[in-house]
């Protein structure tokens, strides 16, 4: 079970913030209100704020380098170009030490603009896809608060990137 409150803490901060646990583990959950590209300032000041170890960040963003609608869960990482992770990186003095949920939303296609295709809205399909990788997403962030990263990661991780493909 998972209950939250959610307020902004202070006005001069850059993030929402939810108080949550699940089961008996307390979680804290902010959304920067920073633009994408410059995340790593709420995220440092997060850190920072209430002295977290990066062991216990969990960063989710969205991914191109996934098909729509897939996950994939990391104990760490590179920013793989994507500027948001480089911030994060940047703000959490250049560490790739910390957990990552990525939701796979897909390359433009053909030569459509990058940046077009970021701000588009979700077709009816996509969306359906997104909907259900978000709840798939939500039993995984469960699953490793609750346990860790073990081989039900390697697991999760090997489910989805075959979900969508037809044998």
């Amino acid at each position: 079970m998972v209950t939250c409150w959610i307020r902004k803490p202070r006005e001069q901060v850059s993030w929402y913030q939810a108080q949550c646990s699940i089961g008996v583990v307390p979680v804290l959950l902010a959304k920067p209100q920073t633009y994408m590209n410059f995340s790593g300032e709420s995220v440092g000041a997060v850190a920072a704020y209430y002295q977290v170890h990066l062991r216990h960040i969990l960063l989710i963003y969205d991914e191109m380098s996934l098909p729509n609608g897939v996950l994939r869960l990391q104990a760490k990482g590179g920013h793989g170009y994507h500027n948001g992770m480089k911030s994060v990186m940047d703000h959490l003095d250049n560490s790739c030490e910390f957990p990552r949920l990525s939701v796979g939303i897909g390359n433009p296609p053909g030569t459509m603009d990058m940046k077009a295709y970021l701000l588009q809205k979700f077709s009816a399909k996509e969306r359906e896809q997104i909907n259900a990788a978000l709840w798939q997403g939500v039993e995984a962030v469960r699953t490793l608060v609750l346990e860790g990263f073990d081989d039900n990661v390697n697991r999760f991780n090997l489910r989805q990137k075959y979900k969508y493909h037809q044998v």
